[in-house]
């Protein structure tokens, strides 16, 4: 597995402003919660994934990336490295180009399937972090 340049996830991160985030809770103490209202107050579209909650940090929440019915530019996971694979299946069916998992989430046959399917593909790093670097 390898990640993209800085120079990549700069420009990812200039362009993909509307971010569906897989495994958002609703507590705001949890690190997903943290991360994606920064992302929020930084001027990105967060759009929850999950299904135990009708909206979290003011947006509508949906079950899974499937049944996500706006335009979405990249996938944020929240969510053990063992769930990886399925959700690279829905990222791929849904047409998102862009899969980002968060620290120490990681999948070898998930990163694969991704570049087989030609989603850029950016894993055990952290979105708030990265954004923090480029601003």
């Amino acid at each position: 597995m390898k990640n993209p340049s800085d120079q990549r996830i700069k420009e990812v991160l200039h362009t993909k402003k509307r971010i569906a985030v897989v495994g958002l809770s609703d507590n705001p103490n949890r690190t997903s919660y943290m991360v994606s209202e920064a992302m929020q107050r930084a001027g990105y579209t967060i759009i929850p994934v999950n299904p135990n909650a009708d909206t979290v940090l003011g947006e509508k929440s949906y079950p899974s990336i499937k049944e996500i019915d706006v335009d979405v530019d990249m996938v944020n996971i929240f969510r053990r490295s063992e769930f990886l694979p399925e959700l690279a299946k829905d990222t791929v069916e849904a047409g998102i180009d862009v899969f980002w998992s968060q620290l120490g989430v990681v999948n070898e046959e998930a990163y694969e399937y991704l570049q087989d399917n030609g989603v850029e593909t950016i894993m055990d790093c952290c979105i708030k972090v990265e954004h923090a670097k480029f601003k």
